[in-house]
This record gives structure tokens, C-alpha cells and sequence, in this order.
């Protein structure tokens, strides 16, 4: 199977990128966003070979200090992510794509949607808010308080193998906490420009309540919602989450296929 991988310059920051598969004629390329503390191999490393089963090209990234995208003096947000991922799409000259981002991934992917409506096709938005009122004040007691140390373990050793200079691990903890802290939502005005074809997709035991999930589906045009039985990412194979179990990444593609596919 074709691969193939880059950089792609946005200003200072040069965006990591993977290209997977073949490009189809009737079907573009799945653009896959990972989760905070997260990497293409961590978040992704099962789902992308049942998409290439299925015959789907998928290009996926590492946003800014994480995996092998060094990080720059800007704050680490949505916008400027999407705007690195344009810069990706610019490089590899496709006009369109499908978008699945997961947790702070799918912040960027909305804000990917919103930025440039013609790029995005199809958004599948996975166990990400809108709103700070998604989750609870002791969530944002806890990311205000947090330490490295309350990182995933899986999360930190894939660090520590990519990027083993001292100082790395630490910068990526803080760049994804201060995302985090200093996230203000979008209003429901800017949530209704959406106009790519969207699947709001969460878990029953998610961060983010899914009466969250249900208000986000309501709010973006003609979106589509799905509620799954699990964790905070164990349904796409996160590593930290799922511990290597794809069981139920499994039972979940399908329905991904047939959402992409209507």
C-alpha cells in the first residue's frame, strides 16, 4: 500500500503528514486529526489500516508539538492548526477532504470547517465541545491544577521514543493544557455556518456528557449524531484509552463507512 510522508510550512511551523493509500476518483481523502498529547501512531495506528482496507485514502497529522511537528512560539489553538492543516492540503493539492478529529483533534477539525467550508467535505467531530459548559467545573478545576504526571503513561513513553531531548514531554503538556484552559467555545451562530455534511460522534461514558453531544448535532446544520458504548477514544483505538483492544473500534467502522459513503 502507498505511503508517503512530508512536511508542510504554515510561517514558522512545518506540519508533519502522512499519506496513506490511493486517491479515488469518487471519494476524497479522510484527514485524520489526533487528540491532545496524542500522535498519528497512538490515536490512529489501528483504525488507519481498516480504512485502507476498505480502500479509502487517508492523510493524516500531527498537530503543532506533538509527534514529529516541532513546536514554534505561538500558542497552540484550533485556528492556527487548521490553518497549518490548509497549508498541508495546499501542498499536496487537494481541494477536498473528509475530516475526522478526536477530542482536541476535533476542535480542530470544526475549526477546519469553518475556516474553509469549500476544504471540507464531510467532519465527523469525535468526543469533542463546542462550549465549556460540556463538562463539569471539576474538569476545569483538575486541567487548571494538572501535572505532567496525570499524563497518560502510553502517552508520555510514545513521547519520550519519538522526541527523547529533555524538555520535550513538558512542552507538550503544557501546550495542550493551556489549549484546553484557554478554549472559549464557539457561539451557535458560527456552529450554524457549518456547512460540511457532520456526524457528532461521542461515548456514553465520555469527558463530555452526551447531552452535550445531542445539543452540538441540533445546533449544526443537518448533523447527524452517534452515542456509543465506551471511553474517551476506545472506540477509534486510542492507545491510552482502548490499551490495544480494537474490539470495538472494529464495530464502530462500519458505521463511519457508511456515514462517509451516503
Amino acid at each position: 500500500m502507498t505511503f508517503t510522508h512530508g512536511y508542510a510550512a504554515n510561517g514558522d511551523l512545518r506540519m508533519y503528514y502522512e499519506v496513506h493509500g490511493h486517491p479515488r476518483a469518487d471519494k476524497p481523502p479522510l484527514l485524520l486529526i489526533p487528540g491532545g498529547g496524542s500522535t498519528i501512531e497512538t490515536n490512529f495506528a489501528g483504525l488507519i489500516p481498516a480504512l485502507l482496507a476498505e480502500s479509502l485514502q487517508v492523510i493524516a497529522v500531527d498537530e503543532e508539538g506533538h509527534g514529529r511537528t516541532a513546536a514554534t512560539g505561538r500558542p497552540l489553538t484550533a485556528e492556527n492548526s487548521a490553518d497549518d492543516i490548509k497549508a498541508v492540503l495546499d501542498e499536496l493539492k487537494v481541494d477536498s477532504v473528509d475530516v475526522l478529529g478526536f477530542s482536541a483533534g476535533g476542535h480542530t477539525a470544526l475549526a477546519l470547517a469553518m475556516r474553509y467550508p469549500a476544504s471540507v467535505r464531510c467532519l465527523i467531530a469525535a468526543s469533542t465541545f463546542v462550549g465549556r459548559d460540556a463538562v463539569s467545573d471539576e474538569f476545569w478545576d483538575g486541567m487548571a491544577k494538572g501535572t505532567l504526571a496525570e499524563m497518560p503513561e502510553a502517552l508520555k513513553d510514545a513521547d519520550r521514543r519519538l522526541n527523547p531531548e529533555p524538555g520535550h514531554l513538558e512542552r507538550l503538556f503544557e501546550l495542550d493544557r493551556q489549549r484546553i484552559l484557554t478554549f472559549a467555545g464557539w457561539p451557535d451562530d458560527d456552529l450554524r455556518r457549518i456547512t460540511a455534511r457532520t456526524l457528532v460522534l461521542g461515548a456514553d461514558r465520555d469527558v463530555m456528557s452526551p447531552e452535550h453531544a445531542v445539543r452540538m448535532s441540533r445546533v449544526i446544520p443537518g448533523a447527524r449524531l452517534m452515542i456509543v458504548p465506551g471511553g474517551h477514544g476506545d472506540y477509534l483505538g486510542e492507545l491510552s484509552a482502548s490499551g490495544g483492544d480494537l474490539t470495538a473500534m472494529r464495530t464502530i467502522v462500519p458505521y463511519l463507512l457508511r456515514f462517509l459513503g451516503e
